[in-house]
């Protein structure tokens, strides 16, 4: 990028900060924005609608994105915009996202990865709250020490998506391996507050959570394409199938809209085949 650029980029960063939004949006926009400046190849002011056009064939030719990629970076753009009072062009719109079924974890694959964690008890921790609250990534990779009451088994999550804070609950498994990872925590006493800490005593960030989640699934003998994210979905889709209701579901993941949390409202294969079997027609 030009100088130019790079000063819009660090302008850009202090206004997302300044926005208060969540360490990991900040990284995330940024990295977009980055994308579009080096791309744009002119004055930001004078982007037009020929430019956004060209941009968003870049996105899905060049780059290959998603659609959900592709509307994190035009949401990126027009926060951009907006920052330096620059109206944006009519055509910078999102696709529509489209609703897949979310991917989640049977119940034998989800006590194969925990049983596998338990070789580490930093790693079982890790994964025991994922699975078992339903955080996001970058929400575990921000707890602190105090974010955790066991006495009460809840966390508060204080930098949640769109900094909303919320309190989510955690059951006996899991207090049982934050107690264990807490007595290792405390002996250890780096100087980030950190609740988890990698092997260089720093907070952990999300790209190496989504390490440790990818080699200990393959470890655990999962085919599916296991992330963080397909935690978050497992414990959602479990929730809801026990008979969790769909608002209180909303609330546990930090949804801001009830139809976000609609996605876990579908009927699995299995569920599917057995309500047929139970329902069909017999002539």
């Amino acid at each position: 990028m030009s100088s130019a650029s790079d000063e819009l980029y660090e302008k850009f960063q202090s206004y997302l900060t300044g926005e208060r939004k969540s360490r990991y949006t900040v990284r995330q926009y940024s990295y977009m924005a980055k994308g579009f400046l080096s791309f744009l190849n002119k004055p930001l002011a004078a982007v037009d609608e020929d430019d956004i056009d060209e941009y968003k064939n870049h996105l899905v030719s060049v780059k290959n994105y998603s659609k959900a990629s592709q509307h994190l970076a035009i949401n990126a753009v027009k926060l951009l915009l907006k920052s330096n009072r620059i109206n944006p062009p009519m055509n910078l719109t999102a696709p529509r996202r489209s609703r897949k079924m979310p991917v989640y974890l049977s119940q034998r694959e989800a006590s194969a990865l925990l049983e596998h964690s338990s070789v580490d008890h930093r790693i079982n921790a890790i994964i025991n709250t994922l699975i078992y609250t339903g955080i996001r990534v970058g929400e575990l990779c921000a707890l602190d020490l105090d974010d955790i009451d066991l006495d009460e088994n809840i966390v508060r999550i204080r930098s949640g998506k769109g900094d909303k804070g919320r309190i989510v609950v955690i059951p006996d498994e899991c207090k049982a391996s934050l107690e264990k990872h807490l007595e290792y925590r405390r002996r250890l006493r780096p100087a980030t507050k950190a609740l988890f800490v990698s092997n260089k005593r720093s907070r952990y960030d999300t790209s190496s959570i989504e390490r440790i989640v990818r080699e200990l699934s393959r470890t655990a003998g999962i085919k599916k394409k296991v992330t963080p994210h397909v935690l978050r979905h497992t414990f959602a889709t479990t929730v809801m199938r026990n008979g969790g209701d769909i608002r209180f579901i909303q609330e546990l993941l930090g949804h801001a809209s009830v139809a976000t949390t609609q996605i876990y409202t579908h009927i699995d294969e299995n569920t599917l085949k057995e309500m047929y079997n139970r329902h069909r027609p017999r002539f």
